[in-house]
């Protein structure tokens, strides 16, 4: 029975606060809409980063779930350095990667496979067309740890990587930009003024985030060209070079980066008390520095979301103060007719939190519709709506009603029922 009687308490707090948000539908407008941005932000966000950390996931993995990766200098995200104190970042005067190193690693009884990797941008033309795109240059195994796929088309081959031919490879993006629907292989485009036959089309769609170190998003326009042709006609900045390292099968990671670390210090020849002047970074290192610094992005949604909340609760203040100046003759005489405080309180709480909760269920189909809209116009984000968001997001629009909804059902709760009465 008394489960009852607060189940029907309950549903005359909603029903008289749907007839507030009728009787005040500028006040009750603000407050919906202040709730609806803050449980918007938390949803959309949360959908979409879920959606590209899965994409920036499997672009990485593409190379192999043990590969990893060697670069010049640590990947440390916000770090700040100061150009007068040489010692700060003392990274920056790393020797480049070289092919011999390169060579080295790949003859590792551990190692399957290396390819050198720089990443640039170029403009490309064809005929009336052009566009600026990212390119990778790769050295010729490339396709050993890569996700993608050729066709049609081929690959550069050892002699056209050694001569440093000008062959190019695009992706499905550039060739539709450059070529609209007709076939792209043999055709002859340039590349900063450099002439290059392509002879390839690649498809991977891939994360729009990219790794650190490519040439911008998977799914942007993008061509592969070899790293030598790089080299001799494109004045490419060879000092970038990093490698993509794959593990035989059945080669544990950690046995792997240890000798190729073991490698690359002997072959440096650096001794035990010597700083290591490279970075060996695992898939598990990557993405860890990726979440550092996709983090920033989302911790600036959560201030914007608690603005909307902020908003929302000021709303619920000013529309709950009067709503209890507008009642306080009915106050007094559900008082003199035995209501207590406890169920006063519990009457205009209710109607709080229903008035959140109209902004948290508007927010809510909101950033559903992002989050759709985001898979549609973006396939390569597999945005989807986590479970724990939802919860969170109903959860801070409810506190927000208890919160900012006491004030006013505490000072309804108070009043004199005789002095209540005789309010006109």
């Amino acid at each position: 029975m008394k489960f009852f009687a607060v189940f029907l308490h309950a549903v005359e707090g909603v029903s008289i606060a749907l007839e507030s948000i009728r009787a005040n539908k500028g006040r009750a407008a603000l407050t919906i809409l202040g709730v609806a941005v803050g449980v918007f932000v938390v949803v959309a966000l949360s959908s979409v980063v879920r959606g590209v950390n899965e994409s920036f996931a499997r672009d990485v993995a593409a190379a192999g779930p043990n590969s990893f990766f060697v670069y010049r200098r640590p990947l440390t995200p916000f770090q700040s350095c100061d150009p007068s104190d040489p010692s700060s970042c003392p990274e920056r005067r790393n020797p480049a990667i070289t092919n011999d190193e390169a060579s080295g690693i790949a003859s590792l009884s551990s190692i399957y496979a290396v390819t050198q990797h720089v990443a640039g941008g170029n403009t490309f033309k064809y005929k009336d067309r052009s566009l600026s795109a990212g390119v990778e240059y790769y050295s010729t195994n490339w396709t050993d740890v890569d996700g993608g796929d050729i066709f049609p088309g081929r690959s550069f081959t050892l002699a056209e990587y050694n001569t440093a031919a000008q062959v190019v490879i695009v992706n499905d993006k550039l060739a539709q930009s450059l070529f609209g629907d007709s076939d792209p292989i043999d055709k002859m485009i340039t590349i900063d003024g450099h002439p290059f036959q392509v002879i390839g089309l690649y498809h991977y769609t891939a994360s729009p985030m990219g790794t650190p170190t490519s040439a911008g998003g998977g799914d942007s326009p993008k061509a592969i060209v070899p790293l030598e042709t790089g080299r001799r006609h494109m004045n490419l900045w060879v000092r970038g070079n990093n490698l993509i390292v794959r593990p035989r099968d059945g080669v544990n990671v950690t046995d792997a980066t240890d000798e190729v670390t073991a490698f690359l210090r002997a072959h440096r020849g650096l001794r035990p008390r010597d700083r290591t002047n490279f970075a060996v970074v695992t898939q598990d290192k990557l993405l860890e520095t990726y979440n550092k610094l996709f983090g920033t992005f989302f911790v600036v949604g959560l201030a914007l979301s608690s603005v909307g909340l902020l908003v929302g609760g000021i709303g619920v203040i000013a529309i709950m103060m009067i709503s209890v100046t507008e009642r306080t003759r009915e106050i007094g005489v559900r008082k003199a007719l035995g209501a207590t405080r406890l169920t006063i309180l519990w009457q205009f709480l209710v109607e709080a939190v229903t008035l959140t909760a109209f902004g948290a269920a508007v927010g809510l189909v909101l950033g559903f519709g992002t989050t759709v809209l985001v898979r549609t116009v973006w396939p390569s984000i597999p945005a989807s709506t986590p479970l724990s968001s939802i919860v969170s997001a109903l959860a801070a629009s409810a506190v927000t009603g208890v919160i900012f909804g006491m004030l006013p059902a505490v000072r309804a709760a108070r009043l004199d029922p005789v002095a209540a009465l005789r309010y006109e």
